[in-house]
């Protein structure tokens, strides 16, 4: 059966400045869809309705009954200095659809916070339908959601630890289950908060990140990088500081993150980074996406004739739904071990599901996962009774 069509695409432009935006809201479950934000100068049209239409799939692989995906997406500089004025005037002329059940966050660039605070400040605040307004213990659990949001596990806002925390469980029963052994070298591309928490994760289980690449360089060393030490100077914006950088690191230029020797490889950042024009020089036998939408179809295949496996972006990142999935909707307790345990434990879950049904069938695990997660047709946004 054919995949499903976006539901509806939004085109914004500013008044103020060239920045154009987009918002899609893939498909309508209860009146309600979510998915985050990212703010990018490469940020297109296209790119917004992949990213909305992977936001389906991740709800389904979920397993949520209350929640459909959605994407926004704003071609700008995230770097700029009036890049949350931007923000603040797309969320303003969102506003419409926001209200009628489309909860939109942070990704790339975005800050959740900032989202947070600049709909708290039109008046809208947490998005929601009229029937979540409307229900005693539904405002309870979102207030809950706005404790969990200020609480940390091991040192990481919840936010900023939960999906790179699940993208290492991810990583780490796929590993287990193709027989990998203790140790395993990884190379990261991206070092936000998903990266990061990823890092520290990893770190504390035995692998060895021996690679990070960031918007200005790449380092790397075959003994193993100080994670610790480099999240610790990590500045804003996901950007290390090379005066933490020990005398034995290699800094190379960031373009050359696929050729470092690895085994398993983590694209954490933009889309599409690995292509038909470089997948050739992967050395890694995982990939594991943290990123949403990091790998073309044409590099696909290539992966699928060298024989190289991939944790699929919506399985593997799920952690940003999930953590709000069962704060609002009351699945977990509203306590830091509950829900990260809870995100882990569904994504391992999934991810070995995924591996065992592409071993049986022959099938990549990206074909498997698009079987077995294909999104239900969209309903309806909330609109008032006529």
């Amino acid at each position: 059966m054919a995949e499903n069509k976006p539901y509806i695409l939004v085109e914004w432009n500013d008044t103020e400045t060239d920045a154009k935006g987009w918002l899609c809201a893939y498909n309508f479950v209860n009146n309600y869809c979510g998915g985050g934000t990212r703010m990018h100068p490469t940020v297109t049209a296209e790119e917004v309705v992949r990213l909305a239409t992977a936001m389906g799939y991740k709800y389904k692989a979920c397993e949520s009954t209350t929640t459909g995906g959605c994407k926004g997406g704003i071609a700008y500089d995230y770097k700029a200095p009036d890049a949350k004025d931007v923000l603040r005037r797309y969320l303003k002329a969102m506003a419409p659809y926001i209200n009628a059940g489309v909860s939109i966050g942070g990704d790339l660039g975005v800050d959740y916070g900032d989202v947070l605070e600049i709909l708290d400040e039109i008046g809208i605040g947490l998005p929601q339908t009229q029937a979540m307004r409307n229900d005693p213990e539904q405002q309870k659990r979102i207030k809950d959601h706005d404790d969990v949001c200020n609480m940390t596990y091991d040192g990481f806002l919840m936010y900023d630890m939960i999906t790179g925390y699940g993208v290492a469980a991810g990583l780490d029963e796929a590993w287990k289950f193709k027989g990998g052994k203790e140790g395993a070298r990884v190379v990261l591309q991206g070092f936000g908060c998903a990266g990061a928490s990823l890092a520290n994760c990893l770190d504390n289980w035995g692998y060895k990140v021996v690679g990070i690449a960031d918007a200005n360089c790449l380092v790397t060393c075959q003994d193993g990088l100080d994670v610790k030490k480099l999240i610790k100077t990590r500045k804003p914006k996901g950007e290390m500081d090379p005066s933490a950088f020990e005398s034995n690191y290699e800094v190379r230029s960031n373009s050359e993150w696929l050729d470092v020797d690895c085994d398993i490889l983590i694209p954490a950042a933009l889309e599409d980074v690995i292509n038909k024009d470089n997948v050739d020089r992967i050395k890694a036998s995982l990939i594991v996406e943290a990123a949403n939408i990091p790998v073309t179809p044409e590099a696909d295949k290539v992966l699928a004739e060298k024989g190289i496996d991939v944790c699929v972006d919506f399985i593997t990142n799920m952690g940003g739904i999930r953590i709000y999935e069962v704060v609002v909707f009351g699945l977990v307790k509203p306590e830091p071990k509950a829900i990260a345990d809870d995100t882990m434990n569904i994504i391992r879950k999934q991810t070995r599901r995924v591996f065992e049904e592409a071993a049986k069938s022959g099938k990549t695990t990206r074909q498997i996962a698009r079987e077995l997660f294909a999104p239900d047709k969209s309903g309806f946004p909330d609109m008032p009774k006529i």
